[in-house]
């Protein structure tokens, strides 16, 4: 229900703008957006945060809710011109074009078409998602795939630049993109640029130490992906396990 618009007994003085600094924190809309997220912000809420500033005897806040009230509705005021904005007191050309522009960009968004996420079913899938790329690079590169609870591809993240044997990748690396993300699993990928996609020592040292770190984290690494020329390595089909045990010191070379 909209409110009448009548003096607040606690509001600033007549000729003075009201201000949001007035307001205790867990009231002003921008701190909320900032420690609880905009989803827990109310409609007028958000329109005051893009408003930024109220008019002279109006809050931000109070300019939203006339704005809701004037309109009827969110979906109403979404569909209003810039004139019809700036009819609200308090908002003008640069407050209404910026609500526009906020508008549009939501339509935009729900027309959007769904986005289609590569699966991997198999070392090969993976393979072929990032082969093109690492395939002829002269250094070598470090990458996770972050998997949803589907194996689809949620990110592909670069982690490392530079050899494993000389600066072993840091699990902190890892795994911040994969919380970030929310991923259910990762697969480590990286490339030889000599050609040959024979697994190292270093090789097996990082995915060991990534295989432990996973394990901990809740969030298993699935496989590890050598990229050469022409071919890769899986280190699953050649019995690399990933639950953390040591395989330091297993070879994978026959």
């Amino acid at each position: 229900m909209c409110p009448a618009r009548e003096r607040d007994p606690k509001a600033p003085a007549p000729g003075r703008p009201p201000r949001m600094k007035d307001l205790p924190a867990e009231l002003r809309p921008r701190e909320r957006m900032l420690a609880e997220g905009p989803a827990a912000l109310s409609s007028a809420e958000l329109l005051a945060v893009l408003l930024r500033t109220g008019a002279r005897t109006r809050s931000a806040l109070q300019v939203a809710t006339d704005l809701l009230c004037g309109h009827g509705s969110l979906d109403r005021l979404a569909g209003a011109s810039a004139q019809e904005l700036r009819r609200t007191p308090g908002v003008g050309e640069v407050k209404a074009l910026h609500l526009l522009a906020a508008f549009e960009l939501g339509r935009r968004l729900v027309t959007l078409p769904a986005r289609v996420r590569p699966a991997v079913r198999a070392p090969a899938d993976a393979a072929a998602l990032v082969a093109p790329d690492l395939r002829f690079q002269d250094t070598e590169r470090f990458w996770v795939l972050l998997l949803n609870t589907k194996n689809e591809v949620l990110e592909r993240i670069e982690v490392f630049r530079g050899g494993l044997a000389s600066a072993p990748v840091h699990p902190r690396e890892v795994f911040k993109a994969a919380v970030r993300h929310g991923a259910a699993g990762v697969i480590l990928v990286h490339n030889h640029p000599s050609g040959d996609p024979t697994p190292s020592q270093a090789d097996l040292a990082v995915t060991a130490r990534l295989g432990r770190a996973g394990g901990l984290m809740g969030i298993p690494i699935i496989d590890h992906i050598i990229i050469g020329d022409r071919r890769f390595v899986s280190l699953r089909e050649r019995g690399v396990r990933f639950d953390g045990a040591r395989e330091e010191e297993r070879s994978v070379d026959g």
